[in-house]
């Protein structure tokens, strides 16, 4: 499988290496950033309530102290749907203060 020259591109070949399933639904994990506790407790409660998240969790960095908040998307994790799904989340973010970190592919899910 042939997979576009770009971040993600990368990561979907690793995934793909690792025997995973890309034709089929995965649990999508996508990281936003925060330097305030209230704005990414905001964006994670507003970002639920969009029909693309299921849910988000959030978190404090114990390495750098930042917030992050994980959206998680149920989804298949296709190169051109991945781009659309992490600009759209980080739009959202980016009216709280946020600002994104990637993406991940849930290890226990895949």
């Amino acid at each position: 499988m042939q997979f576009p020259d770009d971040d993600n591109g990368q990561l979907l070949a690793e995934i793909s290496a690792a025997g995973v399933d890309l034709s089929k639904m995965q649990q999508i994990d996508f990281y936003i950033l925060f330097e305030q506790q209230v704005d990414a407790e905001k964006f994670a409660t507003e970002i639920v309530n969009d029909a693309l998240v299921q849910t988000a969790d959030v978190e404090k960095c114990k390495d750098t102290g930042v917030w992050e908040v994980i959206a998680h998307v149920q989804m298949v994790p296709e190169h051109a749907l991945l781009g659309q799904a992490e600009q759209y989340i980080e739009s959202i973010a980016n009216s709280f203060n946020g600002y994104g970190d990637g993406w991940g592919l849930d290890a226990e899910e895949a």
